[in-house]
């Protein structure tokens, strides 16, 4: 099947397919803020739009409430507040709800009898529309509620703000919560859930949401992988904060920008030939690992270089020349393996690793071809695991280098376990500014770490690409980038986007469960025309 789709229908493809991913991002390109500069956020927009903070937050609300009338009928619905800003969100969706015809419990936790400024001012709205059902201010004794499925459950205890696991009576609320088979949707963050480091937290103490609606932008903590269960459906809501604040504001992290990627787009002229496209070098395969290195080939050739050459031990000649053609395969002196650098001076690029092995003789001719390597590397797969082996040697990568490993492959690299994604994204960030190195650390969301400290995070890819040769693939990709003349940050950000969007290409014809790796390459043209539009 040819696999040509338009800008328009693959967007609303991406919008609409939950097989594709379990929430959009409503602005891609958009900086990752952190809590703090997300208040920060708050007060400039108050200040110079301007408008009055219960304003702002009546906007918020407002948001949310339309959000549930679109998706849910009028039925029961049980509102948990708490006692700052986002519990005032909480109440002012009560209030929003109940005039929709929505039979509103409202339950505001005011144990220290201390409300935020806005919170009391929607507790008094609310309790002066006297349209929803029930009101209680909870300050000493709780007694919950019957919660079922025919119950939508409204939480907002706690948002953005919270920099500490829950405890006592509200964790005991949260697991109550969870326990219960009524939906549940979150405003902002499911309480219990800090929104960048949660390697400390309470993961019992967490609100599982079955729909998190979030302000503005995804929040860092949105993008681990171990977060997801308490996220359930994302959407991000829209509540018109500042934009010049979002323009001028440095961020640290930020997501991929398409509209970015097709600035530095690099496109032929009528009259190129294949010597000004670039020659790339692949150094890859051992015996019983051709297919790495036939899957890495064939991605590179696809990603626009003019020449590719391969080399590999001897055992795999026969399989590689009918399998990539249009490859120059350099036999290694050995059969089996790896055994001798080779003087890069003639290529443009230089990927090494798929299917390489771990063998030591193997580990000391890497180390030698990375120590004379004089053109731009990348570094995968059993190159990382021989590196993590070694790990005196990562002081004498070149600067520059590229390296892809996924999480356990990080890990081997440092030298020990983290807790969770947010500690091992700061550690691969840390070390990718020690090595002055570009770190794409592979996931669901992949993190590429750069020298500056910043990390970009892709937004492309799907689930039916966690299968055998998809890393090699990326290999490919990001090695064909960089010999095409592209710089370091860009083949990284172009490559790892290209890569994910050719997965959600593929999955639409093979499914998430068939998906295999030449697949993603077979879809790399589809991919590359769709950006190219």
């Amino acid at each position: 099947m040819n696999l040509i789709i338009s800008r328009q229908n693959y967007k609303k493809y991406r919008k609409t397919a939950t097989i594709v991913s379990h929430f959009f991002v409503f602005l891609q390109g958009m900086k990752i803020f952190t809590s703090r500069q997300i208040k920060e956020w708050d007060r400039y927009t108050i200040e110079h739009e301007p408008v009055k903070s219960i304003d702002l937050m009546e906007r918020a609300a407002s948001a949310v409430a339309d959000e549930i009338a679109r998706r849910w009928v009028p039925m029961r619905v049980i509102v948990f507040a708490g006692p700052g800003n986002n519990g005032g969100d909480a109440l002012a969706v009560a209030r929003l709800l109940a005039e929709r015809s929505f039979a509103v419990s409202v339950y505001l936790f005011n144990i220290h009898n201390n409300l935020s400024p806005d919170c009391a001012a929607n507790k008094k709205r609310l309790v002066e529309s006297v349209k929803v059902e029930e009101f209680v201010e909870v300050k000493v004794n709780f007694d919950p509620p019957v919660l079922d499925a025919d119950t939508l459950v409204v939480d907002g205890l706690f948002g953005a703000g919270l920099d500490k696991p829950l405890a006592g009576g509200f964790s005991s609320l949260v697991k109550y919560i969870n326990q219960s088979e009524a939906p549940v949707v979150s405003i902002d963050l499911p309480s219990g859930l800090m929104p960048e480091d949660n390697s400390s937290n309470v993961r019992a103490n967490i609100v599982r949401a079955t729909l998190t609606l979030t302000f503005q932008q995804l929040k860092l903590s949105m993008l681990f992988a171990e977060n997801q269960p308490y996220l359930g459906e994302v959407k991000v809501l829209d509540i018109r904060l500042s934009k010049s604040f979002a323009e001028s504001k440095d961020s640290r992290f930020s997501l991929v920008e398409e509209g970015e990627l097709r600035s530095f787009l690099r496109r032929r002229w009528p009259f190129a030939h294949k010597g000004e496209m670039g020659h790339a070098l692949l150094i890859a395969g051992s015996y019983g690992m051709s297919g790495a290195a036939i899957l890495s080939a064939r991605a590179c050739l696809r990603s626009g270089v003019g020449k590719l050459s391969v080399h590999t031990p001897k055992a795999n000649y026969t399989v590689m020349q009918m399998a990539v053609p249009e490859a120059v395969l350099q036999m290694d002196a050995s059969e089996l393996r790896f055994t001798e650098a080779l003087d890069t001076i003639a290529y443009s690029a230089m990927g090494v690793g798929p299917g390489l092995g771990t063998d030591e003789t193997t580990a000391l001719s890497l180390i030698s071809q990375l120590r004379r390597a004089n053109c731009p590397v990348v570094i995968d797969a059993d190159a990382i695991n021989i590196l993590a082996a070694h790990r005196a040697w990562l002081q004498q990568l070149p600067k520059d280098c590229i390296l892809t490993p996924h999480p356990k492959e990080m890990e081997r690299l440092l030298g020990a376990a983290s807790h969770d994604s947010c500690e091992l994204l700061n550690r691969a960030s840390e070390m990718a500014a020690r090595l002055q190195a570009y770190i794409l650390l592979k996931g669901h969301y992949t993190a590429l770490c750069l020298p500056s400290g910043q990390v970009i995070f892709n937004t492309t890819g799907n689930a039916g690409m966690a299968t055998a040769g998809c890393g090699d693939v990326l290999t490919g990709v990001i090695t064909g980038l960089l010999a095409r003349g592209y710089q370091h940050q860009q083949a990284c950000m172009l490559g790892m986007y290209l890569h994910g969007l050719a997965g959600d290409l593929a999955v639409r014809t093979k499914g998430m469960e068939s998906l295999v790796a030449s697949d993603i390459v077979d879809s790399l043209p589809a991919a590359f025309r769709y950006i190219e539009d």
